[in-house]
This record gives structure tokens, sequence and C-alpha cells, in this order.
């Protein structure tokens, strides 16, 4: 150990230490003697702490060294090394198979999207569709009701003619045949009534 021995600083006319000057430092520093060194005190080499603190340093390497601790250390190492090696390849292939399994889910996601609006876009057209085909079958029913009823309404104003025609026929025959009659007493006129008769039917009918 060394000992560096400075002198007391020089104090003033008031007793305060006074500090010394940047000139005064360097003298003192270039005042060491000609080995460099500055005055110290010897000490023994079995006192030095410095040799009893690098003492036990050296035992204990030296008994790693010879009970292969060094090697039980590297092996731990190594094998800590490939199993952290084998975790972090374990996270990489996880990592990937959830990609994986995020992408496929992604794109069921938008298949099934697409399925859904194709399955709404058919549901739209066939119902309209059924609605044209409900409206055009309503029409053609509409359509053959309004033809059956007007055939219906011909039918039977044509049956209401006929009847009123052949009322109107009975009753002007009657009509004529009486008065035929009553102008009439011979055979002659009875078969001009009749043929007379047969005629207007026949005009009427």
């Amino acid at each position: 150990m060394m000992l560096l021995q400075y002198e007391e600083a020089p104090q003033n006319d008031t007793g305060e230490t006074q500090e010394p000057t940047a000139s005064e430092v360097i003298q003192e520093e270039l005042a060491v003697d000609a080995n460099g060194y500055g005055e110290y005190e010897s000490v023994p080499i079995w006192l030095d702490t410095y040799l009893w603190t690098l003492l036990p340093f050296l035992c204990v390497v030296l008994l790693f060294w010879v009970t292969g601790v060094h090697k039980m250390v590297g092996g731990m190492l190594d094998r800590r090394g490939k199993t952290i090696a084998s975790e972090l390849e374990q996270a990489r292939d996880l990592r990937e198979e959830a990609q994986e399994l995020l992408a496929k889910y992604q794109r069921r996601q938008r298949e099934a999207e697409e399925e859904a609006q194709g399955i709404i876009d058919q549901a739209k057209r066939d119902a309209k569709r059924m609605a044209e085909e409900t409206r055009q079958k309503l029409d053609e029913q509409l359509e053959r009701r309004t033809r059956a009823a007007e055939d219906k309404i011909a039918r039977a104003e044509a049956h209401a003619i006929a009847e009123v025609r052949n009322r109107t026929a009975d009753v002007a025959v009657t009509a004529a045949e009486q008065i035929v009659r009553d102008r009439l007493d011979t055979q002659a006129g009875a078969a001009l009534v009749d043929r007379a008769i047969s005629n207007v039917r026949e005009r009427l009918n």
C-alpha cells in the first residue's frame, strides 16, 4: 500500500487555511522522487488485503476446475439453451398455426357472409317471382270469372229475349186466332186461320 504524504496547506494571517494554487499543486506533483513515486509506507505481503482477497477466489476457481463444475455449468447452459430453442420453435409453430387458423376463420367468415348474401338475394328474387306469378294468376282468374259472368249474363239475356218473343208470339197468335174466328165461321176460314198462325209462328221463332 502507498501512503502519499502532502505538506499541510499554509494558513493566512487570520488563521484560515489557504487553498494551494494551481502552480503549487503542479510543483508538488513534480517534487516526487526519481522512481516516480512519492513517499509511501511499505506493508508485508502476508498482511496485504489484496492477496487475501485474491487467494479465496483462486481456490474457488481451482476447485471448480478440478471437480468439473465448469463442465456441469456448461452442460446446464447447453441444455437450457436447447430447452429455450425448443420453446421458441414451439412458440413459432403455435404462432404459425394461430395465423393459419385466423386466416381460415376469416376465409370461412367471408364465405358465410357471401353465402348469406346469396341466400338473401335469392329469397328476394323468389319473392318477386312469386308475387308476379300470384298477380298473374289473380288476373287470369279474374278474367275467367269476368268472361264466365259475361257469358252467363249473355245467355240469360238471350233466354229472356227468347222467352219474351215466345210469349209475345203466343199472345199475338192467340189474339189473331180469336179475331179471325170471330169473323170467319166457315171451314175454309178456319183452315186459312191455321195456315196464317203457322206462318206467324215460324217467323217469330
